[in-house]
């Protein structure tokens, strides 16, 4: 009987319709990108660096996929970099900032994803480096008035702010910062990994020294991203090894990852407004449908927030907070409490911290993450899963 029951659940999970909605974590690669990959994997095996022909053909598609990436950002392809993903691209530029670049003070805020906020906690035990972390404000942005007040001390400074919190989608005004960073003289680094491919980042016109980028957050593969360098930053290697990536990045470059992230890239810009209304749909549609059923619960962050990331307080008891993943994961549905990188942390998200009561923090929050391959009917399931609770 118990075996006949067991079955019986497991076939029930096999059938059910699965629900994703945890694109903030990371995307399902678009079928033409796999396309790509295994068209290159299959026959452009030969190392860019190789000075035959299989080297040359493979050096072609290598500098083609940096041409495309620059191309959607309006910048130089030599300012593209290659790297195994934003946390990579990350820990490189703000280590080489204050190793090679002499840079004496970060200035960031408590809500930045680990890749910063660590590296930057490391660089100041090694280099004794003074950090200043900007107040956020109850909706999650930053004081800006405040981070002005922080730049009038005359110091070799370099700022590093998120373009979009990946917990709650609060969004940075990347114009405004950049142009108060360059009126002080400053460095700017950008973690935009959340941003990219998901709205016009247009580097002609922003004074941003750094942005980084992952593949697997736009609908490409995982392992691949890229870095963004005004030319002639300085900058040194983080590794050595040979002359790949204008001698910036040591190691034989993964072809097949570089060029579906190049078209998981361009497939992205070029169906975004489309997606763009799409994805606010579905996002406002849940937000009603938990006015409705839900009326007491709270949008973590602004209400304003970006379009594919919405983090929501639950009006339900102490009790069910451990729980409330399982739950909706036996239901089928995939959502998170906060960064996938930290969620089997027992602690609270260190984002939610900075902003939430002590009595708020104890309640479920989740953070419902949206691509353009969800619909109506994955909103409704995630209603009826939490009204099961």
């Amino acid at each position: 009987m118990i075996l006949e029951n067991t079955q019986l659940i497991f076939h029930n999970f096999a059938t059910m319709k699965k629900v994703y909605l945890d694109n903030a974590s990371t995307t399902a690669i678009r079928p033409e990108v796999i396309t790509e990959m295994t068209k290159i994997l299959s026959e452009d095996y030969g190392n860019p660096s190789s000075t035959h022909s299989f080297g040359r053909n493979a050096k072609s598609i290598l500098e083609l996929s940096r041409k495309s990436i620059a191309k959607h950002l309006n910048v130089s392809a030599q300012e593209i970099i290659f790297t195994s993903c934003g946390t990579e691209a990350t820990n490189w530029i703000l280590r080489s900032a204050v190793k090679d670049l002499k840079v004496k003070r970060i200035i960031t805020s408590k809500i930045e994803h680990h890749a910063v906020l660590y590296t930057v906690l490391a660089l100041q035990k090694e280099y004794d480096i003074q950090v200043d972390y900007v107040a956020v404000r109850p909706n999650g942005e930053i004081d800006i008035t405040h981070l002005v007040e922080l730049l009038s001390q005359e110091k070799k400074t370099l700022v590093s702010l998120m373009h979009v919190n990946n917990e709650i989608g609060t969004v940075l005004n990347l114009d405004r910062i950049s142009t108060i960073c360059q009126e002080h003289n400053v460095l700017f680094h950008s973690d935009t990994v959340q941003s990219i491919g998901k709205t016009v980042i247009d580097l002609q016109k922003l004074p941003i020294d750094f942005i980084v980028a992952s593949a697997h957050k736009f609908h490409g593969p995982k392992g691949v991203g890229f870095a963004f360098v005004r030319k002639n930053s300085g900058l040194q290697p983080l590794f050595y090894g040979g002359e790949q990536e204008k001698g910036l990045r040591a190691g034989t470059e993964a072809l097949h990852q570089i060029a579906g992230m190049a078209k998981a890239l361009s497939l992205s810009y070029a169906n975004l407004e489309a997606e763009k209304n799409s994805i606010t749909e579905l996002r406002t549609y849940l937000i009603n449908q938990l006015k409705i059923e839900f009326p007491e619960f709270k949008i973590n962050g602004s209400s304003e927030g970006f379009y594919t990331v919405l983090n929501v307080l639950l009006p339900f008891s102490e009790d069910k907070t451990a729980m409330i993943l399982f739950h909706l994961d036996m239901k089928g549905i995939a959502v998170s409490r906060g960064s996938a990188c930290q969620s089997g942390s027992v602690k609270p998200s260190h984002v939610l911290a900075e902003m939430l009561s002590n009595e708020d923090l104890k309640k479920p929050s989740l953070r419902i993450s949206f691509s353009h391959e969800n619909t109506k009917e994955d909103i409704d399931l995630l209603i009826q899963a939490l009204k099961s609770i």
